[in-house]
């Protein structure tokens, strides 16, 4: 009985580090304009399969971790253009960007509203 606890306990660890081998980060550019766009557009990104989403409202970079074997990084970026911002390759939903406060109209330039 003790064997195959050790036995089961060797397996369980290795599959750990498999899985923690298929996580990658990848950065891409989202448009967007302050502290508000910040939390939209990290929220946009929890999907299934996005471990973390960090956006910087300074260089406009999200950084992304998922993993690639539930959820493709386009997956992603459509998730956050559905919500109404520019994604990687993806343009934001008009309808969703429209509904965006006016501070967070990025297309219509820089925010006026001081910031958070």
């Amino acid at each position: 009985m003790r064997t195959i606890i050790i036995i089961a306990t060797v397996l369980a660890s290795l599959g750990l580090k498999a899985q923690q081998k298929t996580v990658k980060t990848e950065t891409f550019v989202v448009k967007g304009n302050c502290e508000e766009c910040k939390d939209r557009i990290e929220n946009a990104a929890d999907i299934k399969g996005s471990k973390i989403c960090i956006w910087n409202v300074d260089t406009k970079v999200a950084t992304v971790t998922y993993n690639p074997n539930i959820v493709k990084l386009e997956q992603i970026q459509q998730a956050i253009a559905n919500r109404g911002y520019d994604a990687g390759n993806f343009k934001g939903n008009d309808k969703s960007y429209n509904q965006l406060p006016k501070c967070c109209q990025y297309r219509t330039g820089k925010c006026e509203e001081s910031k958070k």
